[in-house]
């Protein structure tokens, strides 16, 4: 991790050192995981992080940023604890060698799976250090940058972005090398408005690339290809066409794909270790992302083979009884419910269930949006079971909470198909955890 000096921090971020000069090592907002030697930095949001500084210090923290009246230790005193560590990071990403290449992924659809794809892959090969999870805004994207250890050799980071501008906001931050759009699709239309618009905000990290950097587009979606006028880096595409491209695409009884994969630097037959027929296109971008990098073929493969994903993405679980649950419980958009229904289809199993949360800021479109979903799901022969979303209309078994979901769905069986899916705002990770057993 970066290491600074409590006074070293006060500098970069314009604040007054408070106590001792020490050493930090880190950085975290979440108390809960401090660190010995870790800088806590206490954000203002529902609740105000300030409340559990002392925590913090009981648990290790070195020092800590403030914006309100010291309590005790070491405090680096800041206007706004959320710009200080924005500037922060900043300043881990300008330590990083020049020789690293940075990546930054962005898209509708797909962020976190190609981020999870791309570390697995290049971490075969260099040291490779990318976010936890989604931690894809101004607050996840400095600390992934502050908590990235001195012998990174390649450094990945997810964008996400609810507005115009705020991509470009991290590519601040982030400085990218390389860039990656997934797709542009139907997600948080609510705040854009439009396509268009999305496509417009997510190419704002294709604009910020430098001259001699790679843009990596998704040569399938026409919105995201046309994204290589926005730039003068070089263009890597991939998909089911472009440079880097899956074909004949299968999947096994655990549903994870096996798929010919073809590069402008040879081909490759590949098996995931992940599921969903769309996970393919996925490592394509996982693999062109490693060739820009300029990492061997051979050397990649074996790692995006291994790969694994960030909770609540694709899970498939078979529960002791021989019911396989597919748990895509952590966000939903249509277009991610379709490529989890599909998933659903492939199954060899009987009766088949889609237990569905509500898609979150779809706009004006959000009652068409989920009725259209509903009826692709009912056309599938799948069950379909809205928890708490009126919005999926009458065709669907309605139920008002986790419990009555589990009620509705009985005693899964052998054979039994379920998937779980929904906004992060449905909370039905809880769903997903009675269903397979875990705590």
């Amino acid at each position: 991790m970066v290491k600074f000096s409590a006074s070293q921090v006060a500098q970069i971020v314009g604040g007054e050192l408070v106590g001792p000069d020490v050493e930090v090592d880190g950085a975290t907002i979440d108390s809960r995981s401090v660190a010995p030697g870790n800088l806590f930095v206490p954000i203002i949001a529902e609740r105000d992080g300030h409340n559990f500084v002392e925590g913090a210090l009981a648990a290790g923290a070195a020092a800590y940023l403030c914006s309100k009246q010291p309590m005790g230790g070491s405090a680096i005193l800041v206007p706004e604890t959320g710009t200080a560590l924005v500037a922060l990071g900043a300043a881990a990403r300008n330590l990083l060698a020049s020789s690293v290449p940075v990546v930054g992924v962005t898209g509708s659809v797909g962020k976190t799976s190609v981020k999870d794809l791309i570390a697995a892959a290049a971490g075969a090969v260099v040291r490779t250090h990318a976010n936890p999870a989604s931690f894809n805004n101004e607050l996840g994207l400095p600390l992934t940058l502050i908590n990235a250890p001195s012998n990174t050799e390649l450094a990945v980071v997810e964008m996400g972005a609810r507005g115009a501008g705020h991509i470009a906001d991290l590519c601040r931050i982030a400085k990218p090398t390389i860039g990656v759009v997934t797709r542009v699709v139907g997600a948080h239309t609510e705040m854009f408005g439009s396509l268009d618009a999305i496509a417009v905000a997510k190419g704002e990290l294709i604009e910020a690339l430098p001259a001699d950097g790679t843009a990596v587009l998704n040569a399938d979606d026409s919105r995201v290809a046309a994204m290589s006028s926005r730039t003068d880096a070089a263009v890597l595409s991939f998909g089911t066409t472009g440079d880097v491209r899956v074909s004949d695409i299968r999947l096994d009884q655990q549903l994870r794909p096996r798929f010919n994969l073809e590069t402008p630097v040879g081909s490759a037959e590949v098996q995931l270790s992940v599921a969903g027929e769309h996970m393919a296109v996925n490592a394509a971008a996982a693999v062109a992302v490693c060739l820009a990098s300029g990492l061997a073929l051979d050397g990649i493969l074996g790692g995006l083979e291994g790969a694994s994903l960030s909770a609540g993405r694709m899970a498939v679980t078979v529960t002791a009884v021989g019911a396989t649950v597919i748990d895509d419980a952590y966000n939903a958009n249509p277009a991610s419910v379709r490529a989890a229904l599909a998933a659903l289809q492939a199954l060899e199993a009987s009766p088949k269930v889609a237990v569905l949360g509500v898609m979150a800021e779809l706009g004006p479109e959000a009652v068409a949006l989920h009725q259209a979903v509903a009826a692709d799901v009912l056309a599938a022969g799948v069950h379909l079971i809205a928890v708490n979303a009126p919005q999926y209309g009458s065709e669907a078994q309605h139920v008002n909470s986790i419990e009555e979901a589990v009620q509705a769905l009985g005693p899964l069986t052998p054979g039994h198909g379920v998937l779980v899916k929904g906004s992060l705002v449905a909370g039905l990770q809880q769903l997903a955890q009675i269903l397979t057993g875990q705590p």
